[in-house]
């Protein structure tokens, strides 16, 4: 597991919030059967949105570096 999904995983429940807003397809199910898991989400985008893996992936990773990033700079 990389550092920035120990952060996703740590703040899982404060950051269901975020995700449903950045991403509204994604249902309440969804993210508690996720638990954090950057895979599943990444999965549940290709299946909801329809989009590539490498389209999904990348919009995954892009929202652990801001989610990470937000991390660092609140202490």
């Amino acid at each position: 597991m990389n550092p920035s999904q120990d952060v996703i995983r740590g703040q899982w429940k404060q950051l269901s919030g975020n995700i449903k807003q950045h991403w509204g397809k994604l249902t309440d199910d969804d993210l508690k059967v996720s638990d954090g898991s950057a895979e599943y989400l990444t999965g549940k985008l290709e299946q909801r949105y329809g989009m590539a893996h490498a389209e999904a992936e990348k919009q995954v990773r892009e929202f652990e570096r801001q989610i990470s990033t937000k991390g660092s700079t609140q202490h």
